[in-house]
């Protein structure tokens, strides 16, 4: 392997022309390296796994520190083993993770309650009261909801709070030592002004009253950290952050570190749609599309985040909380009968199998419905959610038209906030493009967004690493782009020059199955309200209930390139 000036890669990582990007996902933590071409060089992951801890879900910040050296370390024996040299330092990094969440720090750096991730929607009367007060939508993942719900539940906590973060925040103020973080990932945790670069300050002011009339004195431009953007300076690796990376003591300290992100904006960065009218659809776990704007929407809608591009442009993102755990779960349950009866077919052949079979199903899924709410989906006002499938005794009922109801059913919240955006607001979209693990199965996925959308959905060769590489290409970014030029710019001109897309178009029959199927869906919303207000969860494990992660294997034949969830 030579990069294209000839070089080994041993040559380029040895002599520090790289950048490292580190992904903290739901189920994955991801590290990428990647050369001066923006080639992946390696790869290291380490997986990990919420935990439902006094009715929220967290992670332990001992696993966050697990997990980054697990990554890295992995990285490091990739490295080795494909390059035969040792992984002493690289050119530049950033840390991105999933977004949103509560992060609440004391004086001394100590986390005052477990970290409360994006996923918990017990911040339902805070995000009501802050929209109503903002004209903003505040949507229950948000750190100002967080913050807010504890001040009107009146936890302890927050006399000794003294600085809130994201999770890549906290990462990145342990690797450089400085508190910041990129417009994107600052954009979910409370609003910003994309004209300044800088937090909301009439909104600040307004949170402020809120807090005084609940009785908590506070200011919240002390508590959040700065703002920057992508391509700006944002702290170099210490010391204590490359050994926090690299505890064996082999990773050198100095690398330029660039502004953390969030995961939707390393997903925009992957799939170069950082410019207006451009758009992605990240799916996982969970499932969110992202629109760069060309101008303000017209009024508040709470199916609308909205939130900016690294480079601090407009975005709208429809967010869902679940996207593919009950489809994999369903395959799951496939590939324990094919065991069963002593079938030799490994989980990506059963993917594979079962995605390609939808592909023969009823256009309109023959009368059959499923729900996959493992948790709660605000954009249809559930707090919790129940797996459900259902049907008519006279539905369709074979395999085909089962397995593309729980295709269809991974889409269908995000169609009804697409829905908003398309048509209420009249958003123009150019393109779409598609990553994650739900649409590596050839044609399959990809095909049905298009459906569910009614607008072209592209697939990608470049970015098979999806959001830790997006990350890595933002450090990359920060320590070469040339002198005024901007992210688009960089991006269009200089990494995804000759990149191959795959486009399904809308079939005109699966738009309008689509279309059906999901009139149905929104009239039985009831039937899964009476579903979470009857049927106790009864769990014994919460290991399951995780998002943005990577669920869908590859499959054993070489298949569409695409971006990969990130995780």
């Amino acid at each position: 392997m030579t990069t294209h000036a000839g070089v080994h890669p041993g040559e380029v990582i040895t002599a520090g022309r790289t950048a490292l990007g580190i992904e903290l996902g739901s189920t994955r933590i991801k590290a990428v390296l990647i050369g001066p071409d923006h080639e992946s060089l390696a790869v290291g992951t380490h997986d990990w796994e919420n935990r439902l801890v006094d009715g929220l879900w967290t992670y332990s910040l001992d696993a966050v520190r697990a997990g980054l050296q697990g990554s890295v370390a992995a990285l490091a024996d990739d490295v080795r083993r494909r390059h035969g040299v040792e992984l002493a330092g690289v050119g530049a990094l950033g840390v991105s993770a999933m977004m949103h969440g509560y992060l609440a720090l004391d004086a001394d750096g100590e986390l005052l309650t477990p970290f409360r991730t994006w996923r918990n929607t017990n911040t339902g009367r805070a995000a009501e009261r802050l929209t109503a007060e903002f004209g903003h939508n505040i949507p229950h993942r948000w750190s100002v909801a967080h913050l807010y719900q504890a001040i009107l539940d009146g936890e302890e906590h927050l006399g000794r709070l003294h600085h809130l973060t994201t999770l890549a925040g906290w990462v990145h103020w342990q690797l450089t030592g400085e508190r910041v973080l990129g417009i994107g990932d600052a954009s979910g945790v409370f609003p910003v002004d994309s004209g300044t670069g800088g937090w909301a300050a009439p909104m600040l002011a307004r949170f402020d009253r809120l807090a005084a009339e609940a009785g908590v004195a506070l200011t919240l431009a002390d508590l959040l950290p700065a703002i920057a953007l992508a391509g700006r300076p944002a702290g170099t690796l210490t010391e204590a952050g490359a050994a926090l990376l690299d505890p064996t003591g082999r990773l050198r300290p100095g690398a330029p570190v660039c502004p953390p992100e969030g995961d939707a904006g390393t997903g925009m960065v992957a799939t170069n749609s950082v410019a207006p009218r451009t758009g992605n659809v990240s799916a996982g776990t969970s499932i969110f599309a992202m629109v760069v704007l060309e101008q303000e929407l017209g009024r508040v809608h709470r199916e609308l985040d909205l939130v900016t591009t690294p480079a601090g442009d407009p975005v709208a993102m429809v967010h869902c909380n679940n996207g593919a755990s009950e489809l994999e779960a369903w395959v799951g349950l496939f590939a324990e009968f094919a065991r069963a009866i002593g079938a030799a077919a490994d989980p990506a052949s059963v993917f594979e199998t079962l995605f390609a079979a939808a592909l023969d199903g009823a256009d309109d899924c023959g009368g059959l419905l499923a729900y996959n709410y493992l948790s709660g989906e605000p954009i249809t006002d559930l707090e919790q959610g129940r797996p459900l499938f259902l049907r008519a005794p006279d539905s369709r009922f074979d395999l085909a038209t089962f397995m593309r109801t729980q295709l269809f059913s991974a889409l269908a919240t995000l169609r009804i906030g697409m829905d908003v955006l398309l048509q209420a607001e009249g958003v123009r979209l150019d393109r779409m493009f598609a990553h994650g693990g739900l649409f590596k199965t050839r044609g399959v996925a990809q095909r049905f967004l298009a459906a569910a959308i009614d607008t072209p959905v592209s697939v990608g060769d470049v970015a098979a690493e999806g959001g830790a590489w997006g990350m890595a290409v933002l450090a990359a970014f920060a320590t070469r782009r040339a002198p005024e030029q901007d992210l688009a710019d960089y991006l269009g001109t200089v990494v995804f020059t000759g990149t191959a897309l795959q486009t399904a178009e809308p079939d005109p029959g699966d738009v309008a199955g689509f279309d059906a199927f999901v009139r149905r869906y929104v009239a039985a919303l009831p039937v899964e309200r009476a579903a979470v207000d009857h049927v106790p969860t009864g769990s014994r494990r919460a290991g399951p209930q995780t998002a943005d992660a990577d669920p869908v294997p590859s499959a054993p034949t070489p298949p569409v390139p695409t971006e990969e969830q990130p995780a």
